[in-house]
């Protein structure tokens, strides 16, 4: 493994992806998209890069936890970094609640509905606790685990046309909106759980090959442009030739491949590039995310007081005041959090 504690492309990309989450939630929040022709190419492609920003954080998650699971040389049930997992993945879930507890909800003795609907925070917390989970049970297959989070990873991408309409309404509807969609969770276990496994997966078959990662860029293209491009093409040929409607389900919506394929192209550019992003400030985003998501959160969305930028601008901005008060929005998330890092002297 590497000496350093981080992966230079792997904060970058993860800086990266929580940009795009920051000004996907502003402009798809504040513009006035009446005021555009949503037909435009430019919004066209910024629609989809919005689309692969999710996919982009699981994966890094899988990633980059399992990445630190397996640079401690201590493996198994006693590796420090369980404990570590163990109280990042219960942080996440109370920051998740706590983000969307509304006060004045509270002082009419009511909770506002949306405090029980699972978001990011939620699904990412559980998603280590997963990671741990099948982590402790199975380390003993240490290289071999890589291929179960694989297969894990396959198997929940695969099904998805199955759980995709599965009726919960025998579950309590905090329980079924963690699983799958339709129950007002705003993120959901599955199929998103998927994405993690495959970001496992990557950190074990990665594993001390990170100094060649430039040779390993061509790989991840070569499969993220497959995925793209082709796997839709032969989902519809095996449906064909094998009579599984499974398959054919899977090629007519086809989103969690495509998206993978986004996510390895994303990951070979910053790794072909990485020796121009070494940049402090790209490290700096990308080793603090949760406290910019928390940061932006209380800004757009009001938590605990409920007066946000939303309550008073939702849907009202042009597009050139929706650009320039992106920059603003983004220097000031940044801007928060470095001087709350400098003045509790974290690095």
């Amino acid at each position: 493994m590497p000496t350093q504690s981080r992966i230079v492309f792997l904060d970058a990309l993860r800086a990266f992806a929580i940009l795009m989450m920051l000004q996907g939630h502003w402009m798809s929040g504040l513009l006035d998209v009446n005021q555009l022709d949503t037909t435009h190419w430019g919004y066209q492609f910024w629609l989809y890069c919005r689309g692969f920003t999710a996919p982009a954080f699981f994966t890094l998650t899988g990633w980059v936890f399992c990445f630190l699971l397996l640079k401690n040389p201590i493996q198994g049930t006693q590796n420090p970094r369980i404990k570590k997992g163990l109280k990042r993945g219960a942080e996440l879930l109370i920051w998740g609640y706590l983000l969307r507890l509304n006060l004045p909800s509270l002082l009419y003795g009511s909770i506002n509905p949306s405090f029980f609907q699972p978001d990011v925070l939620h699904i990412i917390g559980l998603s280590l606790f997963i990671i741990i989970l099948i982590y402790g049970s199975l380390h003993f297959l240490k290289e071999r685990l890589g291929w179960i989070f694989l297969l894990f990873g396959i198997g929940i991408f695969m099904l998805e046309p199955l759980y995709s309409s599965w009726n919960l309404d025998f579950l309590p509807p905090g329980i079924s909106g963690y699983l799958v969609k339709g129950y007002g969770g705003v993120f959901y276990l599955f199929p998103w759980l998927g994405y993690v496994f495959w970001g496992c997966a990557i950190a074990y078959f990665f594993k001390n090959r990170y100094s060649n990662y430039q040779k390993w860029g061509i790989a991840f293209m070569a499969v993220g442009l497959a995925l793209i491009f082709l796997s839709s093409s032969f989902f519809q040929f095996l449906g064909s030739s094998l009579q599984i409607s499974l398959f054919q389900k899977i090629a007519w919506n086809n989103f969690l491949f495509i998206r993978l394929g986004d996510v390895l192209v994303l990951l070979a550019l910053f790794m072909f590039f990485q020796a121009q992003i070494k940049a402090k400030l790209w490290r700096f985003i990308g080793a603090h995310t949760l406290e910019l998501y928390i940061v932006h959160y209380f800004i757009l969305y009001g938590s605990i007081t409920g007066y946000g930028v939303y309550k008073f601008y939702a849907k009202e901005l042009l597009l050139w005041e929706s650009i320039l008060t992106l920059l603003f929005f983004l220097g000031a998330c940044i801007g928060i959090v470095f001087v709350w890092k400098r003045k509790n002297h974290h690095p």
